[in-house]
């Protein structure tokens, strides 16, 4: 057993574990897909929650996408969340928590010279129960906001 949860973030204490199930993607500029994914959302007894993910190719199992990052509690309803990926995309959110929902907007998107040029994301997390729910909507390569992904993780 590990260290306690950091009072600031035991309000948070629905998301901390490992999750797993799939999802589904689509965007304009590429062909829809589908993928297995798996979160883990832990603490360390600071003011702040852990969070990587990974996906797989549902067909293939190979690897598609990662992040890391962390959850930082502003109060009991406010949350900073900041995101980086091996893709070079770096998400700077903020965000408002209702009950077991969470919604961040990006404030800020920084992308590398090589990487896809992303203008903003949304991302909208809820937990019921033992299900983790969440869609992410994005403006990227020129293109308006608009439904990205979607998936159905359950508690591991």
């Amino acid at each position: 057993m590990g260290p306690a949860l950091h009072a600031d973030i035991a309000h948070l204490s629905w998301l901390v574990g490992t999750w797993a199930g799939s999802g589904a993607g689509r965007y304009p500029t590429i062909d829809s897909f589908e993928y297995t994914e798996q979160v883990e959302i832990g603490h360390v007894g600071k003011p702040f929650l852990s969070y990587v993910q990974r996906t797989k190719d549902a067909q293939t199992g190979l690897p598609l996408h990662s992040e890391s990052g962390y959850l930082r509690p502003v109060g009991t309803n406010r949350i900073e969340l900041v995101i980086a990926q091996p893709s070079g995309i770096l998400e700077l959110h903020g965000g408002t928590v209702e009950g077991r929902s969470i919604h961040a907007r990006s404030e800020s998107v920084i992308v590398t010279p090589t990487a896809k040029q992303v203008a903003e994301v949304h991302r909208f997390v809820t937990v019921d129960g033992d299900r983790l729910s969440y869609r992410v909507e994005m403006a990227a390569v020129g293109l308006p906001l608009q439904h990205h992904l979607e998936a159905m993780l359950h508690r591991a």
